[in-house]
């Protein structure tokens, strides 16, 4: 799976090896090893809620020799962790992204969303990832933990380093970056609190929760992280397929209030995340009609998911009128993506506003000639130029 090809168009790949078996062992990196891949619907949807399949990185990897130097607040953080620890982890979160919170942040992310597209010229080309994509989530999320604007552009660069497939010196390299930074940013905080998230988890560190220094620090690398990756790629991917589909593309510019009943179709088509993070089983199971032994790891994708005919007639058909709530994009369980509600908010504003205020953008280079970001965990563009 490291061909180009796969990357521009992975899905004709995910189809062939989910026709032979939903659940299927694979090989992983070098030395022999292997995973089990999940492409079915039903088989991705029942493992992200199975509890023999652990996320807690840190048990399975104790042991195990390693040439990798991740900084422990990325290499150790909520998305690693089971039950009940993580349950507490989120419950810390959680309130700033519910469907309320996110509703107050609208007239924000939406005067964000003007002021980036008010740079763009009447006449010309633009690069909707990097004009539009990049920033908007990045700015969100920075803005919602209190990271001063002159430090947000080193944290967009790092981000993007943790997730430079094939590169594991810069993805570590990155990781020391992002988790000295946050380190350096509690203990500025507070000498001089605020009233953002990260303030909110200090004063959670400092009482009575008595959450410690290095969750404090992951939490807040995370949330960081996690809180504008996919995003950017969410945008990036949804426009595109509105691109690619002109008739889809001008229902929406004739009634944009579809826009936000239309987001599940556009994630369900071509998900932000091709597969999702780490498990591995704690026992022996069966799974699609795999068995699967202890201790394997375990890839779930859903972007493969998504395309499961048995789930989504005609898979590879965008309809904006599918009932598609049901995608897998977010994941499932008590790991379904947090900023789920910030992520839909930030795509529906910034796809509405393109939509609207450049009707007639269209793609200013051929789709076959569109470079893709080479890694598997995540799927987006690096660029998508425009012609207004």
């Amino acid at each position: 799976m490291q061909d180009p090809a796969f990357f521009a168009d992975p899905y004709p790949t995910y189809a062939r090896l989910r026709e032979a078996a939903p659940v299927r062992r694979v090989p992983t990196g070098s030395g022999g090893r292997h995973s089990y891949l999940v492409t079915g619907y039903t088989e991705a949807r029942e493992a992200f809620t199975d509890p023999r399949l652990s996320k807690d990185t840190t048990k399975f990897f104790a042991g195990r020799p390693s040439q990798r130097d991740l900084h422990p607040a990325v290499s150790r953080n909520m998305l690693a962790t089971d039950p009940p620890h993580h349950a507490r982890l989120r419950a810390l979160v959680t309130k700033a992204f519910t469907t309320g919170a996110v509703a107050r942040l609208r007239p924000y992310i939406s005067g964000l969303v003007d002021e980036l597209l008010d740079a763009w010229p009447d006449h010309g080309t633009v690069d909707l990832v990097a004009d539009l994509a990049v920033p908007l989530p990045v700015t969100v999320i920075c803005e919602l933990l209190g990271v001063p604007e002159s430090d947000r552009a080193s944290v967009r660069t790092w981000s993007s380093d943790l997730f430079a497939a094939g590169d594991p010196r810069r993805i570590d390299a990155a990781s020391h970056a992002v988790g000295d930074y946050m380190t350096a940013l509690v203990a500025t905080k507070r000498t001089a609190p605020g009233t953002s998230l990260l303030d909110d988890l200090i004063a959670v560190r400092d009482g009575q929760d008595r959450l410690s220094e290095d969750e404090l620090v992951s939490l807040a690398v995370l949330l960081l992280v996690a809180g504008h990756e996919t995003t950017t790629n969410f945008i990036g991917n949804a426009a595109l397929a509105l691109l690619r589909h002109p008739e889809s593309l001008a229902r929406l510019r004739a009634e944009p209030q579809l826009l936000g009943s239309a987001l599940d179709e556009l994630l369900r088509y071509d998900s932000p995340v091709g597969i999702a993070t780490f498990r591995y089983s704690t026992e022996a199971l069966t799974l699609g009609g795999t068995e699967i032994p202890e201790g394997a790891p375990v890839l779930i994708a859903p972007g493969a998911a998504n395309r499961d005919p048995d789930r989504f007639p005609d898979p590879d058909r965008l309809d904006l009128t599918r009932p598609a709530a049901g995608h897998l994009a977010f994941g499932h369980g008590i790991h379904r993506c947090l900023g789920a509600p910030l992520a839909r908010a930030e795509a529906e504003l910034a796809l509405h506003a393109v939509i609207t205020r450049h009707p007639h953008a269209s793609l200013a280079a051929p789709v076959e000639t569109l470079p893709w970001r080479h890694t598997r965990l995540t799927r987006g563009l690096k660029t998508l130029p425009l012609t207004l």
